[in-house]
């Protein structure tokens, strides 16, 4: 390739990037590359091989409960969108909503999971990822960086493994970590808001350390530490408590038992 080829595949990174810089539901910058329609269909399609691959649970009354707190934080987010929810039956301790209003929990989680207000923490946090964009961000930025990885490597010798291990601990690790963060934030509105008490949510995420056993170093994770984890949810416990006092006096009052 060319000095000005490489230019020119330059400037197209630059203007692509800049053309597609968003904001979260935070307030964050981050990019979107791909459509929200293009984001529900891998949703779909993802879902439905899960759906070929995993056992679905027989258990119909954790069934039942899983659907409650579901339904119930779902009251309280407008995504404009009918949601499915799927308990499988999986060890994992682990739950996930995908683009395209799909979730899907794991039964292995019920254990971490103890009430309905520590389930609806989880949920509430994997919905937050989904009206965040959180999935669509991090595809847009895995594309961005293996353009910008072609067209470095092509313009200054490098090693394009080098580079693309550096961009990952740079950049895709931070952004995942602080992606994780955000979706604590408005999962625990969104739990407060549909009357599930917030500050379960602290036992909630000490269970899932002492199930999740020994972890990365933090620098390496996607995830924050436990500990900054929680002394981020205790900043925002008086707002959230005083949410859910709210919804508590408005009637909302979820009964969803195991």
């Amino acid at each position: 390739m060319t000095r000005s080829q490489s230019v020119s595949l330059a400037v197209l990174l630059l203007s692509l990037l800049v053309s597609a810089c968003a904001t979260s539901p935070t307030g964050r910058s981050q990019m979107l590359l791909v459509s929200e329609g293009q984001m529900a269909a891998m949703g779909e399609e993802a879902f439905n091989q899960l759906k070929q691959e995993n056992t679905v649970s027989r258990d119909q009354a954790l069934t039942r409960h899983v659907n409650c707190v579901a339904d119930a934080v779902l009251s309280q987010v407008n995504t404009g969108q009918n949601w499915e929810v799927v308990l499988f039956e999986d060890d994992s301790v682990n739950a996930f909503a995908l683009p395209g209003g799909k979730i899907g929990i794991f039964s292995g989680l019920l254990r971490a999971a103890e009430n309905q207000h520590q389930l609806a923490t989880v949920i509430g946090h994997e919905i937050a990822h989904v009206t965040a964009r959180h999935s669509a961000a991090r595809l847009s930025n895995q594309l961005a960086t293996q353009l910008g990885v072609s067209v470095l490597a092509q313009t200054t010798g490098m090693d394009p493994g080098l580079i693309g291990t550096g961009a990952q601990i740079l950049l895709t690790l931070p952004y995942s970590r602080a992606d994780e963060t955000e979706a604590d934030r408005l999962g625990l509105d969104y739990m407060a808001q549909a009357g599930f008490d917030p500050r379960e949510s602290v036992t909630l995420w000490r269970n899932m350390a002492r199930e999740a056993g020994e972890r990365p170093p933090a620098f390496l994770s996607t995830h924050p530490t436990t500990q900054s984890r929680i002394r981020d949810l205790d900043q925002q416990m008086p707002a959230a408590v005083a949410t859910f006092d709210a919804a508590r006096d408005q009637g909302r009052r979820p009964d969803c038992q195991r």
